[in-house]
This record gives structure tokens, C-alpha cells and sequence, in this order.
């Protein structure tokens, strides 16, 4: 799997039961390749017993989470059935009745002796390494456990109205039949219109659209008061709409978003090139596969509807562009279509990784199931979770259980294996402007060696007001390969998996990787989302991310004292009651300075 890996050297694997059964074991690269990418030696690391559960842990996850993911992804099908079956005006009066029970709810607090306000969802349901901790200290919970309804596609406004709890896989069961969807739709089917909002969204379209907020025409929002409004960029609360993406839900509880949908077709047409070379070669073929050199990206008819990259090793890469097509397109004779969704087809990463030998090639993909290409092996971490899962005997007889979900493989794990996670494996996104991704694919070889490594590009726009991230000042000057007068280009390196160190069994310092990640993003315009395991400090924190919106919003509509901080709730650790009363009491104290 790794460039200096000796020919015969065998993998002493913490996760895997053998060496056969690492993702890609029957890759090896000579230490003479990219000598000035080598890695640092590190000693050998002794196992412990937490070594051997994570080892065996799939036995746990083929009796356990399966069976249980199932039916709880059946139970929610149904209840979206259900959902789908009521009237505009009845999921409206519903809507309204639970919108009323927030608004009542926060009445009920008592700011002198009940905690900041959170919602009521366990803390190991959200999709994502970073375990929600702040919700282990004093608290004062609201439910939204009801807000999951699509409330109304509007056909003539070419809007979706949904409820922060809709999933990326209820939205495009209903739009996709229609020939709709959501500008922006995240590959995985479990991920919540909520958590891309306040958090982070992306996927092969928002070279085109930008991430998954820029594509939100208005926020339903219950502020702390007890005020629902609804912000636009372009009413009084303007401010607000801005401040709202990435905010983690500090600002307000968001109950319903107005989200833009675009036309689409039956199928997507999908192109898969293999390019070779060291680093910066495979990075020059990505932004080349999307980017013309002499044409502005928002007119050129070259560029496609969505875009990803997959980097297998250092050596080897696979571009893939899609471009809509019709079902007659898709069905003319010559024409090869690849229903990828089935359970027993192979993983995706893994069809995907066969342009290497197979050189280009072009296929045809219902639509739907190419938005959720990576849902069934979770990109490539279902290697991770279950060793022999992609095979096709697993496939074929238990492959329709999978995905097990990623809130039970949480909860089914205790605080040490938590900890051996987070030191032990990389699930970080690395946002940075498109000219430096061949700098941080170098930067990932040196200190994590992790592959494969997923690149997908992002539109950064220059909006009338500073948010929280923020294209580099003066970027259009410069008109580099991919940026417009609107926006720069930049691009999500997503870094999923377990270290080469580890599958070593070499040393590795998880947290340090995760500190000097950080650091290099600061220093290169870069930003991380807040779903990651986080090391950030305060200061570097809003050195990375800028607060001036997100302070005056939160000062304004009145988050300060009822709402936990966005850097507090992104922290690592665990949080006592009593560091969430220091914490209101400065914060309070800080406002009140300010007043007077």
C-alpha cells in the first residue's frame, strides 16, 4: 500500500486480522521512489489489548449493527413513506404545532439556573468522528426529533422546503423521480440538512454551485427569545442568513430551510481517466479534468456537471467527470449503463480504481444511484469496519445490510476505543485553494501516508459580508487555472483511513498529525470542518476561521448565554458543568462590558 514498503515486507496490521486483507496490501513502492517525499522512520509500536478488539470488532458489527442499521433504516423508510403519503397543508399545520412546541420550550428555560440550550439528540448520533461532548456537561435540551419532513417541492420557484432532519437519501428518493434535485446532494444517504447547513456539505457539483449552504435561499430560525424568523440574503435579517452556515447551530435552531433544486436527467454519463505520475502530476490532472486553462469555468461548455478524484497511491490517480444524460442517450446501443446502487455490485472506489489498468472508459449511471456511489462502503472506511466486506461472497449474501450506521458503530464503542480512533485513524477534510493541492497532497504522504485520498472542488464565494471561511483577499487578480471574478476555487482533500504508520504497526501520534494538519491549513488559507476531531486552540481557532459576522449575529439576536459558543461546542474533550459555567459567565460578562 505504501511507496517504502520493501518487496516481502509484511504489514503488522492492528485493524486486520491479516496482511491480505489491507485495502490495498498488493501495492508496494520502492523507497527510491519520491525521495523527497519520504516519510519519517518510526519505531515499532507494541500492542495492547485495544489493539486485538479493534481487530476482531467486525464480529460485534456482522451480529449487532447490521441487523439493527436495518431495521432502523427500514423503520425510517417507512415513516418517510408515511410522511410523503400527508397533504402540503397537513405536513404544513404539523410543521407549524412543533415549530410552536420550540417556541414554548425555550420559554420554559431559566437562564439563572438551566444550562445553555442544545438539542435533544444523543451524542453519538451525528455522522462524524468528533463525539459531541459538550453534551455530557449541564444542559438544557430541546427536541427537534420531529422536524424530518420534506414540507414542499415548489415546481414553478424550482425550491425545496425540508426540515433540518430530512436526509440527503429522503430528498432525492422524492426529487430525483421528478427530475429534480437539490443543487448540492452529499454522497452519503444519513447525512442531515441541518448538519450541512450548520456544519459542512459537499460533492461532485459544487465546482459549480459551492458547498451545500450556498445552495439555501432562506433559514427558518427559532432564536433565543423565542422570535421564529425567517432570514434571506436580502431582508433584515441578512445578517443572520450569512452568519448562519457553519455556525453549528449557535446562532439560533434552525426548523426549516428553503433549499434551491436544479433540472436533471435519468442518467449520469460518467468518464473515468487513469493519470500517473508523482504528486503534483496527479494533482495538475485533476484541476485539468474540470478546470479549462483559457476559458472562464462559469462559460466554458467543457466543464462537467460534477467532478471527483480519487489518488490510489502516490503514483496513480483516477478522474472522474459527469456530465447529465438522457435515458435514450443512456440506452443507445453501444452504450454501457451500471447500476451501482445493487448490493452486490462492487464498492465503488473499487470499480472506480480499474481505469488504472483498464485505461478510459465511460459508462452510464441511473442519477440517483451515482449521488450515493460512496453510501454502501462509506467511501473506503468499510474495509476498516468489516476486512473481507467487498468481497463477493459477503456481497452477494449479506451485502443488502450494509451500510451499518455510523451513530451505532459510535455508541457500540467505549472510551478507550474512542481514544485508539482518534489516535489511530484520520477521518479530517483538508479545504484548501485549488493551486495548493499538490502541496497538500504532499504535505498528507509525509505525515499521514493515507490512501486512497478523495478530491472534490468547491467554489469559495465572494459574498457581500466576511463569513466564518472566506475566499483569500485579492484572489481574482491573480486569475489562476479554476477561480472566476466570484469565487475561488478550492478543493475538499479528504483524508479517510488508517495511517500507513499504523498498518505498519509503527508509531504514530494521531493528535500531533491532527495539530500539524492545522497549523498548515492556517498558514495556507485553508480550513477544516468542524465535524473533524479538532486540536485547535481559541486563538488558532479564529485564526483559521473568521469571527466578526459570527460575533455581531450572535450578540445580536441574543445566542450569547443561551447558545454554547461555536469553538466551545467544536472542542475536543470532554466538558464539566463547571467549565460550562466558567465559560457562559465570561462570555456573559464580555457582553455586558461591551453594552456598557
Amino acid at each position: 500500500m505504501h511507496r517504502d514498503m520493501l518487496p516481502g515486507q509484511a504489514h503488522r496490521n492492528p485493524w486486520h486480522a491479516t496482511s491480505s486483507q489491507c485495502i490495498f496490501s498488493q501495492k508496494k513502492y520502492q523507497l527510491t521512489a519520491m525521495s523527497d517525499l519520504e516519510a519519517p522512520l518510526r519505531p515499532k509500536r507494541k500492542k495492547v489489548w485495544v489493539d486485538y478488539f479493534v481487530q476482531f470488532r467486525w464480529i460485534i458489527v456482522i451480529f449487532v449493527v447490521l441487523p439493527i442499521s436495518f431495521t432502523i433504516y427500514f423503520l425510517t423508510y417507512l415513516g418517510d413513506v408515511r410522511s410523503e403519503m400527508k397533504s402540503f397543508k397537513q405536513r404544513q399545520k404539523e410543521h407549524d404545532e412543533n415549530v410552536k412546541k420550540v417556541v414554548k420550550r425555550l420559554k420554559q428555560r431559566n437562564p439563572s439556573k438551566d444550562g445553555l440550550v442544545c438539542t435533544a439528540r444523543k451524542p453519538w448520533i451525528a455522522v462524524g468522528m468528533r463525539n459531541v461532548d459538550y453534551k455530557r456537561a449541564r444542559h438544557f435540551e430541546v427536541d427537534l426529533s420531529a422536524f424530518r419532513n420534506i414540507l414542499e417541492i415548489d415546481k414553478e420557484r424550482m425550491i425545496a422546503r425540508v426540515e433540518p432532519l430530512v436526509n440527503m437519501g429522503q430528498i432525492s428518493r422524492v426529487t430525483v423521480p421528478m427530475n429534480l434535485s437539490l443543487a448540492v446532494v452529499a454522497e452519503l444517504d444519513d447525512l442531515t440538512v441541518g448538519g450541512l447547513i450548520n456544519g459542512y456539505g459537499i460533492e461532485g457539483s459544487s465546482h459549480k454551485y459551492g458547498l451545500f449552504a450556498d445552495a439555501v435561499v432562506a433559514y427558518e430560525i427559532v432564536l433565543s427569545d423565542g422570535r421564529v424568523v425567517r432570514a434571506t440574503k436580502d431582508n433584515e435579517y441578512s445578517d443572520l442568513f450569512y452568519a448562519i452556515p457553519w455556525s453549528q447551530g449557535t446562532l439560533g435552531l434552525l426548523v426549516s430551510a428553503e433549499i434551491r433544486l436544479i433540472p436533471v436527467k435519468e442518467y449520469m454519463k460518467l468518464t473515468y481517466k487513469p493519470v500517473k505520475g508523482n504528486l503534483k502530476d496527479l494533482a495538475q490532472g485533476y484541476i485539468d479534468s474540470f478546470a479549462p486553462r483559457d476559458e472562464d469555468l462559469d462559460k466554458s461548455a467543457k466543464t462537467p456537471d460534477f467532478v471527483e478524484t480519487m489518488i490510489y497511491s502516490p503514483t496513480e490517480a483516477v478522474c472522474m467527470t459527469g456530465v447529465y444524460a438522457s435515458k435514450e442517450e443512456a440506452k443507445k446501443k453501444g452504450n454501457v449503463t451500471n447500476s451501482v446502487g445493487w448490493w452486490y455490485k462492487p464498492w465503488f472506489y473499487q470499480h472506480a480504481e480499474k481505469a488504472l489498468k483498464k485505461g478510459e472508459f465511460v459508462e452510464y449511471i441511473p442519477t440517483r444511484e451515482y449521488y450515493h456511489r460512496h453510501t454502501r462502503c462509506l467511501y473506503w472506511e468499510g474495509k476498516l469496519i468489516l476486512p473481507f466486506a467487498d468481497q463477493w461472497w459477503f456481497r452477494f449474501l449479506l451485502g443488502w445490510l450494509m451500510p451499518p450506521k455510523v451513530s451505532l458503530l459510535k455508541a457500540t464503542q467505549g472510551e478507550a476505543i474512542r481514544n485508539y480512533y482518534h489516535e489511530m485513524h484520520v477521518i479530517q477534510d483538508m479545504l484548501v485553494p485549488l493551486y495548493r493541492v499538490g502541496d497538500a497532497l504532499e504535505w498528507v504522504h509525509r505525515e499521514m501516508e493515507v490512501y486512497p485520498l478523495w478530491l472534490c472542488p468547491h467554489k469559495l464565494f465572494k459574498l457581500p459580508v466576511k463569513t466564518m471561511i472566506y475566499p483569500e483577499p485579492g484572489f481574482e487578480l491573480h486569475h489562476r487555472q479554476g477561480d472566476t471574478e466570484n469565487a475561488q476555487m478550492y478543493t475538499d482533500v479528504g483524508v479517510y483511513y488508517a495511517p500507513g504508520p499504523v498498518l505498519r504497526g509503527e508509531i504514530f501520534d494521531g493528535s500531533l498529525a491532527v495539530r500539524k494538519m492545522e497549523d498548515w491549513l492556517i498558514e495556507n488559507h485553508g480550513f477544516q470542518p468542524q465535524y473533524a476531531v479538532s486540536e485547535l486552540s481559541e486563538k488558532n481557532f479564529w485564526r483559521m476561521f473568521d469571527a466578526g459576522l459570527y460575533e455581531h449575529a450572535r450578540r445580536k439576536y441574543g445566542a450569547v448565554g443561551t447558545f454554547m459558543s461555536v469553538y466551545y461546542k467544536s472542542k475536543k474533550g470532554r466538558k464539566t458543568e463547571k467549565e460550562v459555567q466558567e465559560a457562559e459567565q465570561e462570555v456573559l460578562e464580555a457582553a455586558y462590558a461591551e453594552e456598557n
